[in-house]
């Protein structure tokens, strides 16, 4: 009987392994594709001595990305809904496969990495670091903390990835596929596994440093401006009814985790953030700054947007006055907000830039201060109930 799970060997020109990775996969399950991602050397020998095989190839290299998604399409139209993909060139034990299919029976739904002890194996300072830069863009881009985005043995539910279209198809595809999926509020998950490095005049690496890097950095590019303009404003609007408000004030902000003062700061930054005059980089901004400071990310992306369309108008019109105000000015005076436009802005920008700072900080501290006395109410009542 076929299982609902099958194994995703990507390979390039991973002869010397390859046979050896095979056999030991085989002793785990038969249910096994293996794609040949246009490989020079003797691969499609060595793949025409096992009989059990799916073998999907093509004659130019098109990169591991590429390979991925079209194993992972053929395992979706052979009738499997997850799929466990492993790199040919031995560095994961085929036996740890297990590990990720118990996890996967347990939660179903749920994406799982096979996370390698790093700092015990022979890596290369290069490679330390590129695992370091892209974990931490994929804890910017998700607010989730994964230790090893690069690993490349995970477990996919496949179903629920089927119908997203994927842009990626060399290296980068594996960080663009975690961030899209964490987007799609699919769970991801770390689950311990063994990792093998040999020695490197052994290897067989097909990771082009300046090249793949650079690919790398603008796929983050890319997905920033997707996250500033798209994903994260979408996760606002969902918020914007009571229910969905008030469940968010319940469980960010009033039965969060975090220090009365962290939760605080987070409000007060959310908020100054989103009114300083630097329009088009608050959220990008903000958000770099609570990764930073520590702040609870969440609380801030939402409190930042206290920027959004509606409320501009607002925040111009307080803005503009407040700088008045402060430079003890009467000129330009406006007494409806539909009077200020960008266009007024623009002429009038240095009391607009003055009044937007300090209307930032003074609106920041009144949000922290109601903050404060919910959670000090909350914390008070919760002692006289208990």
């Amino acid at each position: 009987m076929k299982s609902n799970w099958c194994v995703i060997v990507p390979t390039y020109n991973n002869g010397r392994t390859l046979d050896e990775v095979l056999n030991k996969i085989l002793s785990v399950t038969t249910d096994i594709i293996v794609v040949d991602d246009g490989s020079s050397d003797n691969t499609a020998d060595i793949l025409e001595t096992f009989s059990l095989l799916h073998v999907i190839s093509y004659p130019d290299n098109q990169g591991k990305g590429y390979a991925l998604r079209r194993g992972f399409s053929y395992a979706l139209d052979q009738g499997y809904d997850y799929a466990v993909t492993i790199d040919a060139d031995g560095q994961h034990r085929p036996e740890d496969i297990i590990l990720l299919v118990n996890e996967m029976r347990k939660e179903s739904e749920t994406l799982i990495i096979g996370t390698r002890d790093l700092q015990q194996v022979n890596l290369s300072g290069g490679s330390r670091f590129a695992n370091r830069f892209s974990n931490f863009w994929f804890r910017f881009l998700t607010g989730l903390k994964l230790q090893d985005t690069q690993s490349g043995f995970r477990l996919y539910p496949i179903r629920l990835l089927e119908h997203m279209n994927f842009y990626t198809t060399r290296f980068e595809f594996e960080i663009e596929i975690l961030v899209r999926s964490a987007w799609k509020g699919i769970p991801i998950k770390s689950v311990p596994v063994a990792v093998h490095y040999p020695e490197r005049k052994e290897r067989v690496s097909h990771f082009r440093p300046f090249r793949d890097f650079l690919r790398i950095a603008l796929l983050n590019t890319i997905l920033v401006f997707v996250a500033v303009f798209y994903v994260k404003p979408f996760y606002f609007i969902r918020y914007l009814n009571k229910d969905t408000i008030l469940e968010f004030i319940k469980k960010q902000i009033i039965h969060t985790q975090d220090s009365v003062a962290k939760t605080t700061f987070s409000v007060m930054f959310g908020v100054f953030m989103g009114i300083v005059p630097i329009w088009g980089y608050q959220l990008v901004t903000a958000i770099a700054l609570a990764y930073l400071f520590r702040l609870n990310k969440f609380i801030v992306i939402v409190a930042s947007n206290i920027s959004i369309p509606p409320m501009i108008p607002f925040i111009l019109y307080a803005s503009y006055v407040t700088g008045g105000r402060v430079l003890q000015t009467d000129q330009n005076i406006v007494y409806r907000t539909s009077d200020i436009t960008f266009e007024f802005v623009k002429n009038n920008l240095y009391q607009y830039v003055i009044g937007s700072l300090v209307f930032a900080l003074l609106f920041a501290l009144f949000s922290g201060m109601i903050t404060l006395l919910m959670l000090k109410l909350f914390k008070k009542k919760t002692v006289l109930t208990d």
